[in-house]
């Protein structure tokens, strides 16, 4: 079904409501669900898509959290999808568009690695995958690596110029081993140039961060390459 305008915009703020009573963790909490909303609007602008879909998908899509260090973290978005629909069933959702929800949020989840099949699905992924990025990607990284007692960086090659990154044990680490690798994997095109833009800044702040904590060395970031390299060519 389509709805209305003034349809849209009662279930959104229901769901919001909703939302704002649901469990969460210093990165899936509600500001990151009105975030990933708010983008994903932005995205459906842009790119065309059917709202009544990206409404409850984006306010639902963490409303089961599974800890980032937890095996299960993989099934997160399948059990996601489940209490979704429950809720949606619950608070007399139209029913025609649970499958097309449910997809949604099955295929936001990085983890899951399950491929969106509609822009709906391709819309509320590049939303998601935004708020990993930029000045708020970077506060939900330290945010998360601090709940579980990781170091901000390491002391022996702290930009991973020589080593794997393991960011299992360093918070500065998982820029490289999955943030740096995001804006790859947008789906939409407005969605891709945001993407990069988040990526700049967050090239820009770990190049300020390498300055402050080796005395002043440069490094830029060739995000075609994906790697850092030390050199003297940007500030």
């Amino acid at each position: 079904m389509r709805m209305t305008t003034s349809e849209t915009e009662i279930w959104t703020e229901r769901l919001r409501e909703i939302a704002r009573k649901l469990p969460g963790d210093s990165a899936h909490d509600f500001s990151h669900l009105g975030r990933v909303f708010a983008s994903a609007c932005q995205l459906t602008r842009v790119e065309g898509a059917r709202l009544e879909v990206i409404v409850p998908a984006a306010w639902l899509h963490d409303c089961v959290v599974v800890p980032k260090d937890s095996p299960a973290r993989a099934l997160a978005s399948t059990l996601a999808a489940d209490r979704a629909v429950e809720i949606l069933r619950e608070i007399g959702y139209p029913a025609d568009l649970f499958d097309s929800i449910r997809h949604c949020i099955e295929a936001h989840s990085f983890s899951a690695g399950i491929e969106p099949e509609t822009l709906e699905a391709a819309i509320v992924q590049d939303a998601d995958r935004l708020d990993a990025l930029g000045a708020i990607g970077i506060a939900r990284c330290f945010a998360v690596g601090g709940s579980l007692g990781r170091p901000i960086y390491s002391e022996v090659d702290p930009f991973c110029q020589e080593r794997v990154p393991d960011d299992a044990t360093f918070g500065v680490d998982h820029f490289f081993q999955k943030l740096f690798r995001i804006a790859e994997t947008m789906r939409t095109a407005a969605g891709r140039q945001e993407a990069i833009r988040r990526v700049e800044f967050m090239g820009a702040y770990l190049a300020q961060l390498n300055r402050e904590i080796t005395g002043g060395e440069r490094m830029n970031f060739p995000i075609s390459q994906g790697k850092w390299s030390l050199g003297e060519s940007n500030p």
